[in-house]
């Protein structure tokens, strides 16, 4: 891969930087919560980042502003973004700016937080760890209450579209309303020493509490050529996760506590990824890749990964466990039924009676790797491996894969294993998956 880094050492040389100061120069107001100041800094900060020039430095200086969200800015070559203190987004939710009601959206769809397009050569860094705030909390609601109102018509925290050769460092994203971090059709892409937290208490896990401040994914990427590493993600949804049409990615040496280490959901071709050298505390999911659509996973890596007490799968590789939604009359989203298939696996499935899961039709697991994996008390079995009969999934190799003390639920202390073709288990692995060749130092042994 051709890293972003490569790039910027040849960028920015002292004589033609011109460093542009948020208060000095654009005249933001620091320390005040008013709506009129976070109307007066959103508009600052719009026309500021829009009037950059190449080797342009902008600096929020270490001090708190308030912001309103919709900022959109497009075609940057060879600037910094250099956020040394916080940006905290506003939260009323009536004042946000949002696009003209439609049929689809009759309350209109809300803008982002802050949104880049067709950027080249810029890094957004800071001299200590900036705060990107998005007072999520208002926008999660009453629990569930306030999912049933918004569903996912919520202000991601940071969009990037259309981009090459980006770096995002030091930096601290909290409370995102929805997903926090979004990469579309990015090429040479690195996110280092940058977290991501979004919680509704300080509570050392997921519980049900905790998880209804939904879709709050921390790092979304799509793309070629990406490398996360020395990221932490506290969240309720994905923590890091590759999405659809990427390849070349590598995330490494990060710590993620939320709904796992994930490819998905996939409805197209993804290939070449590596998970490696990570910690995960107290997930709900593990290691989770999954297809909502036709497509092809191939080429996965996950290596040196422990997994403390996930609360529902150590490892899931099938289809996508969701919620079905539909549209009344008037175009208003809702949920239609919170335990239905929704057309693959429903997200009460094993649990509930009667729920179904199914494999994805034309989902195409090919050469999926897991080794030197550490499972530690998982609280359910030890997980899930789901194809559809007629698109089996082919060349999963476990090798050194360890669940120590698993649950029994839902399946005892072995997976549960559905149109897996040719299997193998190496090394120490253990147990091995019912569906898979033991080739473990202990049956070669015996």
């Amino acid at each position: 891969m051709a890293w972003a880094t490569c790039v910027f050492a040849l960028l920015f040389s002292a004589a033609l930087a011109r460093v542009i100061d948020f208060e000095k120069d654009g005249l933001a107001v620091p320390e005040d919560k008013s709506l009129a100041t976070a109307w007066k800094n959103g508009a600052i900060l719009n026309a500021t980042l829009r009037s950059l020039k190449p080797h342009d430095i902008l600096v929020i200086p270490n001090k708190t502003y308030h912001v309103m969200g919709g900022i959109k800015v497009s075609n940057l070559t060879d600037v910094i973004f250099q956020l040394d203190g916080s940006l905290v987004f506003s939260n009323d939710m009536k004042q946000w700016p949002r696009d003209a009601p439609t049929k689809e959206s009759p309350h209109g769809r809300v803008h982002e937080c802050i949104e880049f397009s067709g950027l080249h050569n810029v890094t957004f860094t800071s001299s200590g760890k900036g705060t990107f705030d998005g007072q999520g909390s208002k926008w999660w609601g009453i629990p569930l209450i306030g999912y049933l109102e918004r569903q996912e018509n919520r202000p991601r925290l940071m969009v990037i579209s259309d981009s090459s050769h980006i770096l995002v460092e030091n930096l601290f994203f909290k409370n995102s309303p929805y997903w926090t971090f979004l990469t579309q059709r990015v090429q040479d892409l690195e996110i280092r020493y940058c977290d991501v937290d979004a919680r509704r208490d300080n509570d050392d896990g997921h519980d049900i509490f905790d998880l209804t401040a939904f879709n709050t994914d921390g790092f979304d990427v799509e793309g070629k050529d990406i490398w996360i590493h020395d990221c932490t993600v506290w969240n309720q949804d994905d923590s890091f996760c590759v999405k659809d049409n990427t390849s070349n990615v590598l995330i490494e040496r990060v710590q993620a506590s939320g709904i796992g280490l994930v490819i998905g959901s996939i409805n197209s071709n993804v290939r070449n990824i590596t998970f490696r050298d990570s910690t995960m505390h107290r997930p709900v999911n593990g290691i989770y890749l999954k297809f909502r659509g036709a497509g092809s996973i191939s080429d996965v890596l996950y290596e040196n990964i422990v997994i403390d007490e996930p609360s529902r799968w150590g490892i899931w590789i099938g289809p996508a466990q969701q919620v079905e939604s539909g549209k009344s009359a008037n175009g208003t989203s809702h949920i239609v039924n919170p335990c239905s298939a929704g057309g693959g696996c429903s997200l009460c499935w094993p649990m509930v009676p009667f729920t179904e899961c199914h494999g994805t039709k034309n989902g195409l697991y090919r050469n999926i790797t897991l080794r030197n994996i550490t499972i530690n008390n998982p609280k359910a079995s030890p997980g899930v491996m789901m194809a559809d009969k007629d698109s089996p999934m082919v060349g999963v190799v476990f090798d050194g894969v360890r669940v120590n003390n698993p649950g029994s639920s839902k399946w005892g202390s072995n997976y549960n294993c559905e149109n897996v073709q040719g299997g193998v288990a190496m090394g120490d692995t253990t147990p091995v998956p019912a569906c898979f060749k033991d080739l473990t130092t202990k049956a070669i042994t015996v």
